[in-house]
């Protein structure tokens, strides 16, 4: 049995390296996509997990699998379809290691995958199935990841959710809350965004972790704040963790995946149900997300920069 099995896009970063006296940048292709940084994060501190997506029958496609091969994750639900590109996004950092991103996806192979090729032997055989919105934006994608959620549910799997929103990868802002919101109403434990929160109701990080709480049935919410830390509340405890401090920030791409990981990797190193976690339990396991993902900011990728655990440990301790 798997740990966690997640479902969506796994695609190539293209982060620049240089820039030309054009202006033109020297790009590196780096393994990305949110699931699969997640899941890096996961794997590496002891879970067992899998990914359920489609990529293209080309090169990246065959590097991808590899990649996730070697870091130990299930590539059994990745169907490599012959008739579209494995997506790629293009990454461009401002000054302070922030990312935008531009996607080569009309279509791209993660927006493929049908209901049909999904494997659901995987979600029988797991503990928790984690969803983005990456897959939600154009079907078939959207009706597979609608189906595999269902499944999960009926199968009484316990359900992460990351919105991950990237607003040009979809037809409308409507669409994207409308979506986002659909995410939050099947989830158990969510970890969202400051900007998510402000995008979707306008409210603090506070007041969004609150709404979640009380409007969705979560009963686990992460509200990641970037240098400000994260918010952290159940239906016992609330509070925050600080972000690392005085590191150099090279690339924050991947980070809120790996801080998303790494925190389920420590609710489920505890064996209780999420709601059911008291403060202390729940500062541990923000304290270590944060610094795993803050140290992941440090050097390039998403799936490449996780942290290994000790690590994560060393930097805890010395602060």
């Amino acid at each position: 049995m798997k740990d966690v099995v997640a479902l969506g896009e796994l695609l190539i970063d293209f982060a620049p390296v240089s820039t030309n006296a054009a202006g033109y940048p020297t790009l590196a292709a780096q393994p990305g996509g949110a699931p699969g940084n997640f899941l890096a994060a996961l794997q590496t501190y002891g879970c067992t997990t899998a990914l359920i997506g489609k990529v293209g029958a080309d090169r990246f496609g065959e590097l991808l699998k590899a990649t996730l091969a070697e870091k130990g994750i299930g590539t059994r639900g990745i169907v490599a379809d012959p008739a579209v590109f494995t997506t790629l996004a293009f990454v461009t950092l401002d000054a302070t290691g922030n990312r935008a991103f531009s996607f080569a996806r009309k279509p791209g192979a993660d927006t493929c995958l049908r209901s049909e090729e999904i494997d659901y032997k995987l979600l029988d055989d797991c503990k928790v199935f984690h969803f983005g919105t990456l897959s939600l934006t154009n079907d078939p994608a959207h009706s597979a990841t609608q189906a595999a959620v269902s499944y999960a549910k009926k199968q009484g799997k316990r359900i992460s959710f990351d919105p991950n929103l990237r607003k040009p990868l979809w037809p409308s802002e409507t669409a994207a809350k409308e979506q986002i919101e659909w995410g939050l109403h099947q989830a158990d434990v969510v970890k969202i965004s400051d900007e998510e929160v402000g995008f979707l109701w306008g409210l603090s990080p506070e007041e969004g972790a609150d709404y979640i709480l009380k409007n969705f049935g979560v009963k686990l919410v992460f509200v990641t704040c970037g240098p400000n830390g994260c918010i952290f509340k159940n239906q016992n405890a609330c509070g925050t963790a600080p972000s690392l401090e005085g590191i150099p920030v090279s690339d924050t791409t991947g980070a809120g995946d790996i801080f998303g990981g790494s925190a389920l990797w420590k609710v489920l190193s505890l064996g209780k149900a999420p709601g059911d976690l008291s403060e202390a339990e729940l500062r541990e396991v923000t304290t270590f997300a944060c610094t795993a993902a803050g140290l992941s900011t440090t050097r390039s990728g998403g799936i490449s920069s996780v942290p290994s655990y000790d690590e994560v440990m060393v930097r805890m301790a010395r602060a």
